[in-house]
């Protein structure tokens, strides 16, 4: 099973559920596993079990599906996305001018121990000033990411260079960690005093909060970001 299967199983969702496709990204991650199954036990990797297989395909290939989902939304606003993980293997040499200053513009000054890149997932800029604008972290669960992501939101944010990059996180929350607004769980106390919001991708319904809402508001709330920071 490759991305592109998952994307295809993705439009087959928006055709019968429109705008309401993000709701059934689990289910359709439940669909995908099942597949990955019959293809493992078709040709089992040596000393390999079919969890040890599943669940990095899982992390990496939601991460890129969900950069499908929002690419021309994003793109619709003037902004370009770049995988994080392109930036961070790839030395700045090698990047394109474009893409060489926009990793220096995210980069975490650590004094004497060197400068350093964020671990993101996606990373939305401005193609025409190279001004990182926010990035964003995605995982099937909280507690894989989101600790970190409130660390690099308070990295960012101590720099008046980079203090502007805006952190979210995006997730179909599977272990339910942002249903409930008080009592919080960690998860949820986390996205509320550490990020800049997370935006969930689930049938079920959250309390939502200036920070914690259902996907269907990120790109709205990304426009009055870009607005926000062009005035």
């Amino acid at each position: 099973m490759k991305l592109k299967d998952l994307i295809r199983m993705y439009e087959d969702k928006k055709r019968r559920f429109g705008v309401e496709a993000y709701k059934h990204i689990s289910e359709l991650l439940s669909e995908a596993k099942e597949i990955h199954r019959r293809d493992f036990l078709k040709s089992p990797t040596p000393q390999g079990d079919l969890g040890q297989s599943w669940k990095p395909f899982k992390g990496k290939n939601l991460e890129k599906l969900i950069a499908y989902i929002i690419r021309d939304e994003i793109e619709s606003l003037g902004l370009k996305l770049v995988d994080g993980n392109k930036l961070e293997r790839t030395k700045s040499e090698n990047l394109s001018k474009e893409l060489s200053v926009v990793k220096r513009n995210l980069l975490v000054d650590y004094g004497e121990f060197g400068s350093h890149l964020p671990d993101v997932d996606i990373i939305a800029y401005d193609p025409e000033t190279l001004k990182v604008i926010a990035v964003i972290s995605s995982k099937v669960t909280l507690r894989e990411r989101i600790a970190q992501t409130g660390y690099w939101k308070i990295k960012l944010a101590r720099d008046k260079a980079t203090e502007h990059i805006r952190v979210f996180f995006i997730t179909p929350d599977e272990d339910r960690t942002l249903e409930i607004r008080t009592p919080a769980k960690k998860g949820r106390a986390i996205v509320e005093m550490d990020t800049d919001g997370s935006y969930v991708m689930s049938e079920t319904k959250v309390e939502e909060s200036p920070k914690v809402k259902m996907f269907d508001k990120f790109i709205d709330d990304l426009r009055e970001l870009v607005n926000e920071q062009k005035q």
